[in-house]
């Protein structure tokens, strides 16, 4: 058995700080089995001792005991105390001798491409201690609904709900789920559509990988905006050898004649990203009528459309569609939490068949659990009352970081924010951003290049940054801007040195 000062030891290491005193109790034990530390038949320490040892009441620890009994993990002996189960550890293979000797296997002769070497964007692990996380598109826990997403958590654990979502749906979707989408979040769009086109992701990235896998061969024409999203870049590079770079203007992508070489474009009409740059009504309409003329398939992106300050937002592309050539691709909980990974794809139905047959090959369907909970989440309110507050919060936060950026880097020049939730800019020509996020960031200031979000690298200009204020509050942008300006200003001086 564990000496005393191991047992506390033990449960500051092995427990979640965030359970209950019972249990963690239960997570350290059933640890401490599974470790070996505690081995088949093994004595517990008496709950009157093991509360003594933890500062805790005697009752938790019996609880936690009784627990652990009812599932097999313990027995109780009469007078004799607790003990480990003989037979826990049944079915649990041993360690093989030589097992652990490292594989000859070449990889880099058997692997198709190289992931991990693609230019993607890097956020530090730990930003959220970081004191001006100026990044996009993560979550800010001063607005999450806590209390509100719980309360839907909880009522999707009804018996009656868990008897809808438990089950394997193989490539159905929950129709709860479905049924909001469609009357609640997309005619907010302009968009209208059917149960039976509407697909459920597990977040918008995963709908373009679909998209991809399904549509893309490595001849496929695909145009990117440039500079555009990189991971939807690459995703489609890993299918196809031929992206083709698609300028941008002020008004967002350019209708150039390269589209008619396109079977497929990718665009982010609502708010272009990086620029945020909002694509007129006039130019989406001379867009689909050149996809049309060249027999192109657009995929629309409408992934911030709902932070838009101040003014009636455009309708998305697909709401302009008359001749089904717009595949739409939403995100839900991009706005608040996107941990939760929901996203969907709106198409027409013959490739919605397929999609939803593609997707129980990787993963049958996303967790039916967080889709019932998230039908719930709309349905009661919370989302568009959160969408409002977001709104309102986004807006008081733009104002400050433009205010912030005349004050402090008045050299640099920044698009006008109209909406969203990040700005982009373009510093001084002298100026490399990398160098500059790396500077900065030991001043306790998180930035994002630019440059990633161009396709070629070598030609991409070194003077560009994406600033977000989704995770900082209101209050730190100004002091976090001046800190930023402070770190640029000795950068300058060390190169005319």
């Amino acid at each position: 058995m564990l000496m005393p000062i191991l047992w506390e030891r033990l449960f500051q290491r092995e427990s979640a700080a965030h359970l209950s005193l019972q249990g963690r109790v239960r997570q350290m034990l059933v640890s401490a089995i599974f470790s070996g530390h505690l081995p088949p038949g093994a004595p517990v320490p008496s709950s009157r001792h093991l509360s003594d040892q933890l500062g805790i009441a005697r009752n938790t620890v019996v609880f936690a005991y009784q627990e652990l009994v009812s599932e097999g993990y313990l027995v109780s002996r009469e007078r004799s105390g607790h003990f480990v189960s003989d037979s826990v550890l049944n079915g649990r293979l041993e360690p093989q001798p030589g097992s652990s000797r490292q594989a000859t296997v070449n990889w880099d002769e058997r692997l198709r491409f190289h992931p991990s070497e693609l230019r993607n964007i890097v956020k530090p692990r730990e930003w959220q201690d970081v004191p001006f996380p100026f990044i996009y598109g993560q979550f800010d826990q001063e607005l999450f609904p806590t209390a509100e997403w719980r309360e839907c958590c909880i009522k999707a654990l009804s018996v009656l709900d868990i008897r809808s979502w438990a089950p394997d749906l193989i490539t159905h979707d929950d129709p709860a789920l479905i049924e909001q989408i469609r009357t609640q979040v997309l005619p907010r769009r302009g968009v209208w559509a059917d149960a039976d086109e509407i697909v459920i992701t597990v977040g918008a990235q995963h709908a373009l990988y679909l998209l991809a896998d399904l549509l893309v061969t490595t001849d496929t024409v695909v145009g990117m905006e440039d500079p555009g999203y990189p991971d939807a870049r690459n995703i489609f590079a890993s299918r196809t050898r031929n992206l083709v770079s698609l300028p941008l203007d002020a008004e967002g992508l350019c209708l150039s004649t390269s589209l008619l070489d396109c079977e497929y474009v990718f665009v982010t009409p609502s708010h272009q990203c990086p620029t945020t740059s909002t694509m007129p009504l006039a130019r989406r309409q001379q867009l689909l009528r050149l996809a049309a003329e060249a027999d192109c398939m657009l995929i629309e992106d409408d992934f911030e459309s709902e932070n838009r300050y101040g003014e009636t937002p455009f309708p998305a592309l697909k709401s302009l569609d008359q001749d089904g050539r717009v595949i739409y691709v939403g995100s839900l909980a991009k706005s608040f939490a996107p941990g939760l990974r929901i996203g969907y794809i709106v198409a027409a139905r013959e490739l919605a068949v397929e999609l939803r047959a593609l997707r129980r090959l990787m993963l049958r369907h996303p967790s039916a659990y967080i889709q019932r909970a998230f039908s719930l989440f709309i349905s009661l309110g919370h989302h568009h009352a959160l969408l409002r507050r977001q709104s309102q919060a986004y807006q008081l936060r733009a104002a400050a970081l433009a205010d912030a950026l005349a004050r402090h880097m008045p050299d640099w020049i920044a698009t006008p924010i109209t909406g969203g939730s990040s700005c982009w800019l373009q510093g001084p020509a002298w100026l490399d951003t990398g160098c500059l996020a790396q500077a900065a960031l030991d001043e306790g200031v998180v930035i994002e290049p630019g440059g990633v979000f161009f396709m070629n690298e070598d030609s991409a200009p070194r003077n560009t940054v994406r600033l977000g204020y989704t995770s900082i509050r209101a209050d730190r942008i100004e002091p976090g801007i001046a800190r930023l300006a402070q770190v640029a200003q000795r950068m300058r001086l060390r190169g005319a040195a």
